[in-house]
């Protein structure tokens, strides 16, 4: 295996469209890294270029120590999973296994030891025999799967590999996908991953490290919990998390060195650290808050926004409760075990932020303004 290197990638069509502006990325060997983001956001687009499939306008990308800008899809060492399995009609499951190998001119006991331990280790040893229309998606995917694992490339690409299943088999297989990506580590052989998505569910579960994009700029790449916990913009703050964050425009002043944030008509004096934190002078800004993070209090109550319900989600295990603070929209996660019953859409309430897991995005830049 190796790591992965993009230097200021371009891709510009030939109308003039820019795609992809100049992004810098480094997948480490062995690492299992996760492109996310909206459609339109060139996720799929900077993986073809990775894969050889769109050239470059600009920069460099490297495979290990080889520079592969001017390489075919065939001699860039890497094996490509799409979203419609691309497997090959005619053939059996385990010519399509064996057939890149085939080509290759490998001895026919090695191709036939390869196949038997990819089949062993996707636990699809009893569809060797069958074609590929008599497969079930998720059957279809894992020979997919199959078929790239076998070739032992440089960097194994996934191109939103599971958005064809339903909810039920894409659960399963993400297991059985970073399992698989554990046990490769876990025996010496491990696998670099860039996997595509726009499921973020997939992307925080799945990923080693997550790369946001948007607009063909990267956002912000880290752990999932980097992600989470420490949101570099707006952007990032808003597409990760569900439900997603709570951003409200305020302004921020301030009293007696607290900061105080004013959304519509209304004030709340926040401390908790959030002053030693914040690296912004008073002025236009945007408030981000969890839906996990506020706590429903009573109208009225000290360092909570007061609001009217204009929504109940029952979740089962919890409660999601709409609230309108002067015309902004805020979101609040409740246990339902902690849930007020009584509560009805027009009810007041008090919607109190914790001040230890407050952001603050600069209004202008969406830079995160708050972080130590």
């Amino acid at each position: 295996m190796a790591q992965l290197q993009l230097r200021s990638v371009e891709k510009t069509y030939g109308n003039g469209f820019k795609a992809v502006h100049g992004i810098n990325l480094d997948v480490k060997e062995g690492e299992f890294m996760v492109l996310v983001g909206p459609s339109g956001c060139a996720k799929s687009t900077t993986l073809r270029m990775i894969a050889g499939l769109e050239t470059i306008t600009g920069g460099e990308i490297r495979i290990g120590d080889q520079v592969v800008n001017d390489l075919v899809p065939g001699k860039r060492g890497i094996a490509m999973v799409f979203q419609n399995y691309a497997l090959y009609p005619h053939m059996k499951v385990r010519r399509n296994l064996s057939f890149g190998l085939k080509l290759k001119r490998i001895p026919k006991d090695k191709i036939e030891e390869a196949t038997q331990e990819v089949s062993s280790i996707l636990e699809i040893e009893q569809l060797l025999e069958r074609l590929p229309k008599q497969l079930s998606g998720g059957q279809a995917q894992r020979v997919a799967l199959g078929r790239a694992l076998i070739k032992h490339p440089e960097v194994f690409l996934f191109d939103e590999p599971l958005s064809n299943l339903d909810a039920k088999l894409r659960a399963s297989m993400r297991v059985r996908i970073t399992d698989l990506h554990k046990r490769l580590r876990n025996e010496g052989r491990p696998a670099t991953v860039v996997y595509v998505t726009h499921d973020q569910v997939e992307a925080m579960t799945m990923g080693d490290r997550i790369c946001v994009m948007k607009d063909g700029h990267i956002m912000q790449v880290d752990d999932p919990a980097t992600l989470y916990e420490r949101p570099a913009n707006d952007f990032v703050a808003g597409f990760i998390g569900m439900p997603e964050m709570n951003l409200v425009p305020c302004a921020l002043s301030r009293n007696g060195g607290l900061p105080v944030l004013s959304a519509g008509s209304q004030q709340i004096t926040v401390g908790d650290g959030l002053a030693d934190r914040l690296k912004a002078e008073d002025g236009k800004v945007t408030l981000g808050i969890r839906p996990q993070h506020l706590s429903v209090v009573p109208a009225g109550t000290d360092g909570a926004f007061n609001g009217t319900i204009t929504n109940l989600e029952f979740m089962g295990h919890e409660v999601n409760l709409h609230a309108d603070v002067d015309g902004a929209a805020f979101v609040a996660v409740v246990p339902s075990e902690d849930f007020d019953n009584n509560l009805k859409r027009g009810d007041k309430v008090g919607l109190r932020p914790d001040g230890r897991r407050i952001h603050i995005f600069d209004a202008a830049s969406g830079a995160n303004i708050s972080l130590s």
